[in-house]
C-alpha cells in the first residue's frame, strides 16, 4: 500500500508575467492532506488560495509559471506529467467546484447531461450508472425533485440550485481529491448547511480529501480538519482547526476572527425618513416557469437600507428585477420617490434608469470581459453625465480609490483580477451613475471578511454623504445584523416576517425564520 499522502504540496513558489518583472504569486507554500480529510484554505482576496487549488488539479492559469517546490498526488509530481497525462488524471481521479456556477454551465446544454459529462468522457460508468448516480447526488444535495432536474436547463434554476448542481457534476466521476473553491457563496444559509452536510458525509463515505477554500472563517470551520491561512501568497498560521479559531498565533488570524465573531461592522440605528421606494402588491412570474412573487408589499425610506433574505428560491433576486425594471410584474406598482414607475425598463426615463442602479451577485457575469476596468466604469461616466477627457479619467481613478482599488488597475481586464477585485469593479460601476438607491444582490458575497466589512463600512458612509438608499438582497444574517437598519424575511415568493433588525431577528419567531437563523455558521458551534 502507498504509504504517501493523497496530496503533497512541497515549497512551491509561482509567478506570474507582467511588463514590469515577475510576480510572485505564491512563496515557498507547503501542505499535507491526507484521505478522508478537509484542509481549509483562508485569506483575503488575491491571497493566492485559489491558485494552490489549481496548482493541486496539476493546472495553471495562463501566465503563471512553477518557479520552485513540487506537487504530489501519491508520492508522484504531476507538474512533471505530460499536459495529456494531468488532463487524465483531473478527469478521473481529480475534481474541481468552482466559485461561479453560472460560468461553469452551458446554457444550452441539459444539466443532466452535463453533471454526468466527464463520468462517461473518462469512463468511469456507463451512461445508466452515470445518470442514477446523478440522480442520488441530485437527492443528497436535496436539489428539487431530483429524478427530473437533470432535464432542466442552467436558467431555469436558481443559484443556489445551480451550484448544488456543480457540486454534484464534480462528485459524479467518484473523485479522489476535489477542490472546493468557495462552493457556498451563493446559497442561503440553510441550503449552504446542507451543502455542508453533504459534502462532510461524501468525503467521510469516499475516503476522499479536499481543499476547501473560502473567504467565510465560520464556513471552513464546521468541514475543515486543518486551516491555513494564507496572506500575500504566504502561509502565516497552519494547524487543527480547534487549535486556529481558540489559540490563533498571528495578528491577521487574530483580525479573521475577530471580523467573524462580531459579524461585521456595528449595527446601525433605525430611524423614520420619507419613504423612497414603495412596493405594492407585487405578483411576479417568468414566462415559462410558475409565479414567483405573491402579493409582495415592502417600503424603503430615504437614506436606509432594507435587506431582503430568504432561502435560494424564496424570490430575492427576482424582486429586486421587478424594482430595476428588467422583470415587468403580473400585478401591483413600484414607486419611486412618490411617482409611479413604468414597469419595463425600456420605458423608463434616463433619469430614472440612472437613480436606481444594480450591484450584482456574479462579477463574472456582469463585467464584459472583453472591456478593460477603465472602459466598463466610462460608460456611465459618458452616457449619463458626458464626461470626457482628464475630468472622466479623474473619477475612474476616484472611484477605483473609494473601492479600495489601485486606480493603475483601470488598464487591467477582468480576467486578471482576483474575484474579490471583480466585484468591487461591479460597485464603483453603480456609484459611477450617481443613483439614489442601489440594489445590492449579495455585493460581498465574493469577499474575504476584512476586504468585506470594509465595503460596508464604505456603503454606509456614502449612505451617510450622500443619502444613498440600498435594498440588499442577501442570505448572510451576520451582514444583515451589521448593515441593515429593517429587514424582511422571504419564503417560497411570500414576505413573512419583516420589521426593524432588532425587532424581526428576535425571539419569538415563525418557524421558517427561526430554522434560518440557526442554520447560520457560528464559530462557537464548531465541534
Amino acid at each position: 500500500m502507498n504509504d504517501a499522502p493523497l496530496l503533497d504540496i512541497r515549497a512551491l513558489s509561482i509567478t506570474a508575467r507582467s511588463a514590469s518583472g515577475p510576480i510572485r504569486l505564491i512563496d515557498d507554500v507547503s501542505l499535507t492532506l491526507a484521505r478522508g480529510q478537509v484542509l481549509g484554505l483562508i485569506g483575503e482576496s488575491g491571497a493566492g488560495k485559489s491558485t494552490i487549488g489549481f496548482a493541486a488539479l496539476g493546472y495553471l492559469r495562463p501566465g503563471l509559471q512553477v518557479t520552485g517546490g513540487e506537487v504530489r498526488i501519491d508520492g508522484r509530481d504531476i507538474l512533471a506529467l505530460s499536459a495529456q497525462d494531468r488532463s487524465r488524471l483531473r478527469g478521473a481521479r481529480l475534481a474541481y467546484v468552482a466559485q461561479s456556477a453560472t460560468a461553469a454551465f452551458n446554457p444550452a446544454h441539459r444539466l443532466g447531461d452535463q453533471v454526468v459529462e466527464a463520468a462517461l468522457a473518462f469512463n468511469r460508468l456507463d451512461r445508466s450508472k452515470a445518470k442514477k448516480r446523478a440522480r442520488d447526488l441530485f437527492a443528497m444535495l436535496e436539489l428539487p425533485s431530483p429524478n427530473t432536474f437533470g432535464e432542466r436547463f442552467p436558467h431555469q434554476v436558481s443559484g443556489g440550485q445551480l451550484q448544488r448542481a456543480m457540486i454534484a457534476m464534480a462528485m459524479c466521476t467518484d473523485p479522489e481529491l476535489i477542490v472546493f473553491d468557495e462552493p457556498t457563496t451563493a446559497l442561503d444559509v440553510t441550503t449552504q448547511d446542507e451543502v455542508l452536510k453533504a459534502i462532510r458525509n461524501v468525503i467521510a463515505a469516499s475516503g476522499a480529501g479536499a481543499l476547501y477554500i473560502s473567504h467565510d472563517l465560520a464556513v471552513v470551520a464546521r468541514v475543515a480538519d486543518e486551516i491555513l491561512v494564507l496572506r500575500h501568497g504566504r502561509a502565516v498560521e497552519h494547524g487543527a482547526t480547534r487549535a486556529v479559531i481558540d489559540t490563533p498565533r498571528e495578528a491577521y488570524t487574530k483580525a479573521l476572527l475577530d471580523v467573524a465573531r462580531r459579524g461585521g461592522s456595528r449595527s446601525p440605528e433605525a430611524g423614520s425618513t420619507p419613504s423612497l421606494l414603495s412596493i405594492e402588491g407585487i405578483t411576479a412570474a417568468y414566462r415559462h416557469g410558475g409565479t414567483i412573487l405573491h402579493d409582495v408589499s415592502l417600503s424603503l425610506p430615504e437614506a436606509r437600507t432594507l435587506a431582503v433574505v430568504g432561502e435560494s428560491g424564496s424570490g430575492k433576486s427576482t424582486l429586486g428585477r421587478v424594482v430595476n425594471g428588467l422583470l415587468p410584474p403580473q400585478a401591483g406598482t413600484v414607486s419611486f420617490q412618490g411617482r409611479t414607475l413604468a414597469a419595463s425598463l425600456d420605458k423608463r426615463s434616463r433619469n430614472d434608469r440612472r437613480e436606481i442602479q444594480t450591484i450584482h451577485q456574479s462579477p463574472d457575469a456582469a463585467l464584459n470581459p472583453r472591456q478593460t476596468v477603465g472602459s466598463i466604469l466610462v460608460r456611465p461616466l459618458g452616457f449619463y453625465f458626458g464626461m470626457t477627457g482628464k475630468r472622466k479619467q479623474a473619477r475612474i481613478n476616484e472611484l477605483l480609490t473609494q473601492v479600495e482599488l489601485d486606480p493603475a488597475l483601470a488598464k487591467r481586464y477582468p480576467a486578471e483580477l482576483s474575484g474579490g477585485q471583480k466585484q468591487r469593479v461591479c460597485i464603483a460601476r453603480a456609484l459611477a451613475a450617481e443613483p439614489r438607491l442601489i440594489i445590492c444582490d449579495e455585493p460581498t458575497s465574493a469577499l474575504d471578511p476584512l476586504v468585506a466589512d470594509g465595503i460596508l463600512r464604505l456603503l454606509r458612509e456614502l449612505q451617510e454623504s450622500r443619502g444613498l438608499s440600498y435594498l440588499f438582497i442577501t442570505h448572510d444574517i451576520a451582514t444583515v445584523r451589521a448593515f441593515a437598519h429593517e429587514v424582511a424575511v422571504m419564503h417560497l415568493g411570500r414576505v413573512v416576517r419583516q420589521g426593524t433588525v432588532a425587532k424581526a431577528l428576535s425571539p419569538p419567531f415563525d418557524d421558517y425564520t427561526g430554522r434560518l437563523l440557526a442554520a447560520v455558521p457560528t464559530l462557537d458551534n464548531v465541534s
